[in-house]
């Protein structure tokens, strides 16, 4: 498996769905090689998971099997060195590259991972994606594995590389889509067709919903027999974080939440635009926009531009207790974005008994039946339905119920489940691999 991040260093809603989903796997018996571009050299003291960090631990085919002997559910890690992170852009990249002056690559000993690789980190993002996949791509020769599942673009690559290597089927999980992150007239071409290139060659593809499913037929012509929908889930485990106060709220003021990345995709600023008609007929309410993005800067300004600046808090990005104890704080939690793939922040809201107001545009309420549901843009609309849940005890018992009936069923052992399946299919079906 290929993924960008997994917690407890993160920076969205993939790594926490990375973690979850190895985790249902393991417990099914399915034993899990985890790549990433890159991970800090102490998240062997932060994870719960056994980790091999390949670039700093020498490690062989033998240390493996004693280590599966020994331990009855295990995950193994393997580090690349490079400087890809998650949601990075074109400009942040050749920001990290600058800051560079030496750096060295590992090389193991005999009997372990020689990657005797020119480590000359790429000139620009993509030709760094290309350097990693085709590192990545050795991890596949090395380790005895029945297929290879990849997520999201920047390890499409590396999935495309080790299948050379293995001639094992590849599978494509899709959370997010080019077209989803930017407006149509910012997309960026190049990763558009690095996603177009791995949905055309991947055996089979996931996605998390079956609006991104339909995304992927209209707007990258994949034919739909070969994409299977598999919902995120959400899991059940709280930290206990009462000591953990992010915002402070007045005797009888109510806190309204959007977290995220304040970025285009996430709707941030119809958010914003919402809460000063509601705070027009309403001071009692402050507003929280946890995250951070490239759209800061502009949603302060028009924060002050709407002389709302007291009723608004912008709390920058927060680790896992800090989000959870804002859940618990929030009492309405808003997912306002123009294009979710699915959104798993809404089944996290619900699972700490907040009512959730969601985009029609996205996945989740395909799964979050019994949310308030608006267009993104309609800023009235949303407007609205905020004021409603605030003064309409009733209404919010009545969603909270029904949230509650649907976190049930919305388990991520199910999800496991149905990726099991589609692995079985896979691995006994006659393919034809590039």
């Amino acid at each position: 498996m290929y993924g960008w991040e997994f917690p407890p260093f993160i920076s969205g809603g993939l790594g926490i769905a990375c973690h979850d989903i190895t985790k249902a796997l393991i417990e099914f018996g399915v034993e899990v090689n985890f790549v990433l571009p890159n991970f800090p050299s102490n998240l062997e003291n932060k994870s719960q998971v056994n980790i091999i960090n390949s670039s700093k631990i020498k490690v062989t085919r033998t240390d493996l099997l004693e280590r599966k002997n020994s331990i009855k559910e295990f995950l193994n890690f393997y580090g690349i060195d490079t400087i890809l992170s998650p949601y990075i852009t074109e400009h942040e990249y050749l920001e990290k590259l600058e800051a560079i002056k030496d750096f060295s690559y590992f090389e193991e000993s005999t009997n372990s991972y020689q990657l005797n690789i020119n480590s000359n980190y790429g000139p620009n993002l993509l030709e760094e994606v290309s350097r990693y996949a085709f590192i990545a791509g050795f991890i596949a020769q090395k380790l005895e594995h029945d297929l290879i599942h990849v997520h999201d673009w920047m390890t499409v690559l590396a999935g495309i590389e080790a299948r050379k290597f293995s001639k094992k089927p590849l599978i494509y999980h899709v959370h997010a889509l080019e077209t989803d992150r930017s407006d149509k007239s910012a997309l960026n071409i190049n990763v558009f067709n690095i996603e177009k290139y791995g949905l055309e060659q991947a055996d089979k593809i996931i996605a998390v919903s079956y609006y991104t499913k339909n995304k992927i037929i209209e707007n990258y012509g994949i034919n739909p027999d070969k994409i299977h929908v598999v919902h995120n889930s959400v899991s059940k485990e709280k930290v206990t974080t009462l000591n953990n106060k992010i915002v402070t709220k007045k005797d009888g003021e109510k806190l309204v939440l959007f977290l995220g990345r304040v970025t285009y995709q996430k709707g941030p600023d119809y958010f914003l635009e919402a809460a000063a008609k509601v705070l027009q007929l309403d001071k009692n309410v402050q507003f929280v926009i946890a995250g951070h993005g490239d759209m800061i800067n502009k949603l302060i300004e028009r924060t002050a531009e709407l002389k709302i600046g007291n009723k608004v808090r912008f709390t920058g990005f927060l680790n896992r207790a800090e989000v959870e104890a804002l859940f618990q704080a929030a009492d309405i939690y808003v997912m306002p974005s123009v294009s979710e793939p699915f959104g798993i922040s809404g089944l996290e809201a619900a699972l700490f008994d907040v009512p959730v107001i969601l985009s029609k545009q996205s996945g989740i309420s395909e799964v979050l039946h019994n949310s308030l549901m608006v267009d993104f843009w309609d800023t009235n609309e949303l407007a609205n339905q905020i004021s409603s849940l605030l003064k309409n005890p009733a209404l919010e018992k009545q969603i909270l119920l029904g949230a509650a009936k649907e976190l049930q069923e919305s388990q991520w052992a199910n999800s496991a489940r149905k990726i099991i399946e589609l692995y079985e299919t896979i691995i006994k079906g006659t393919l034809k691999y590039a």
